[in-house]
């Protein structure tokens, strides 16, 4: 192998974000409601920055903002010589903790001071109360039972060990609570203390296996009660697997009379602890929905919330132009006014192309909104930049977490991007519409003996989808179908 050193010159293109650049693609990515609350938070921390509805002076209409994107380019007219010390340091002083000392900012009008109030006293409203938690519960029970307390301090550690969303069982090993060198003695109050936690509510707590949650739900007043204990304790397996013939070679029972004890099984609880599992869902907002023009075309409508009354402080333009401010005051002012600036024009930017984004893709999609899923077409995103003639990431940032409110529901603008195959006609076929197709088969399909999934491959075939035996599997499995096997009924003759 030959070294050598030396140099030499190359030629490449690179793309580099400015960090102006990056903070506009950030606002593009963001929510309505996230895009909000930055809102607020500008609101907060420029003090050139207000909405058109902050107070009384807005009758009269703001001053025509600067429209440079630099507001560094657009010098205003400042006479240099009226400088005035105290004015900047009030100035200065208006991000700071003592705002009132500068007597001429612009004060918060009655109707935004009550809207901040109503805003704060909605938020301190709507949160969520605690809920009683799976150990609260246990340990309410535990409390007031008259146990000893050895029993009871092992009881409460057996309690902490138990999640909700494990399904409540106990996985620990007793030995496992108890100090190094228990003796039987420990060791039976163990078992005794376990014994009171899986008497406690909802039956089958601290279960150690899912057979065991099913026997301490087994009650010997049901009907078939020795046919249904005999599946629990020695067929569970064969049940999951639906090998009903081998059950009834093994145990003598009929197919009907292990269908009936199996129904008896399924009304018990797997999970009886689920209610205790945190199930908050985060409320969507969506930030666009659809309107139909005069001819019937779908038309994208956005929900701009307060960005559209976004300006520039007319006082501080004013101050400026006085000539009492001094380079200093100057230079912050226009900071300010150059930040306020360039978000109003970010947010502008967002909602073009949010909306033109949001267009066409509805516009692609409109028989998919008209007649249902199965009419959900292939969609790649470099489509939709191409139509809109933006670059790939800049689609991806425009629909990440946006919302499209329709007559099918709330919809996120991904789900209407799908990748699909073509069918025999050459015609673009989403994998969606072949899922659905695969359902349809499967739920009319003979139960005394269901397709298998190269049967299904076939019957797609014929009707001009062309995809493989493991993509049926894999779309069966997606859908949560058991197996052909799975799905016989051994019932029907």
């Amino acid at each position: 192998m030959k070294f050598s050193f030396g140099q030499n010159l190359q030629q490449k293109m690179s793309q580099t974000m400015s960090p102006r650049m990056f903070q506009s693609m950030e606002i593009l990515r963001l929510a309505q409601a996230e895009l909000d609350e930055k809102i607020e938070q500008e609101l907060i921390d420029n003090p050139v920055l207000e909405l058109l509805s902050d107070g009384p002076e807005n009758d009269e209409k703001p001053e025509k903002e600067i429209k440079e994107k630099d507001v560094e380019q657009k010098e205003l007219v400042i006479e240099e010589s009226q400088r005035s010390a105290d004015d900047f340091e009030r100035l200065l002083n208006l991000d700071r903790e003592n705002p009132e000392f500068f007597d001429e900012r612009p004060r918060m009008s009655a109707n935004r001071i009550q809207e901040s109030s109503d805003r704060q006293h909605d938020m301190m409203a709507n949160v969520a109360t605690r809920s009683e938690t799976l150990h609260d519960h246990l340990l309410q029970q535990l409390h007031e039972r008259d146990l000893e307390p050895g029993v009871l301090k092992l009881a409460e550690r057996i309690v902490s060990t138990l999640s909700a969303a494990d399904g409540a069982y106990f996985r620990a090993s007793l030995s496992d609570l108890l100090s190094p060198g228990a003796g039987e003695e420990e060791e039976e109050m163990a078992e005794t203390a376990l014994a009171h936690v899986q008497d406690l509510e909802p039956v089958g707590v601290a279960a150690r296996t899912l057979r065991e949650r099913l026997m301490m739900q087994l009650s010997s007043e049901i009907p078939n009660y020795q046919h249904v204990r005999t599946l629990i304790l020695d067929h569970l397996e064969d049940l999951q697997f639906n090998r009903l013939p081998s059950i009834e070679k093994v145990t003598g029972l009929s197919i009907e009379q292990i269908n009936d004890a199996w129904a008896q099984i399924r009304r018990m609880d797997p999970m009886p602890c689920s209610h205790f599992i945190d199930s908050h869902v985060q409320t969507v907002r969506p930030d666009l929905w659809l309107e139909k023009d005069e001819d019937d075309n779908y038309v994208v409508k956005m929900d701009e919330g307060p960005q559209r009354n976004l300006h520039i402080s007319n006082h501080f333009i004013k101050v400026l132009k006085s000539g009492s401010a001094s380079v200093e005051e100057k230079d912050f002012i226009k900071k300010k006014i150059a930040s306020a600036q360039f978000l109003i024009e970010s947010i502008e930017q967002r909602r073009n192309t949010l909306m033109k984004v949001a267009q066409e893709i509805v516009e692609y999609q409109s028989d998919f909104l008209d007649n249902g899923q199965e009419y959900l077409k292939p969609l790649k995103m470099e489509q939709i930049a191409e139509k809109v003639g933006v670059h790939l990431t800049t689609v991806s940032r425009a629909v990440d977490d946006k919302y499209l409110e329709t007559d099918r529901g709330v919809l996120p603008l991904r789900m209407f991007f799908v990748h699909g195959t073509t069918n025999d006609d050459g015609e673009d076929i989403a994998w969606n519409t072949i899922r659905l197709e695969l359902q349809k088969l499967i739920e009319n399909e003979d139960k005394k003996k269901p397709l298998s999934d190269s049967e299904i491959m076939n019957r797609l075939k014929v009707m001009g989808f062309n995809v493989a035996r493991r993509t049926v599997a894999k779309y069966r499995e997606k859908l949560d179908i058991p197996s052909s096997r799975q799905r016989k009924d051994w019932m029907k003759k």
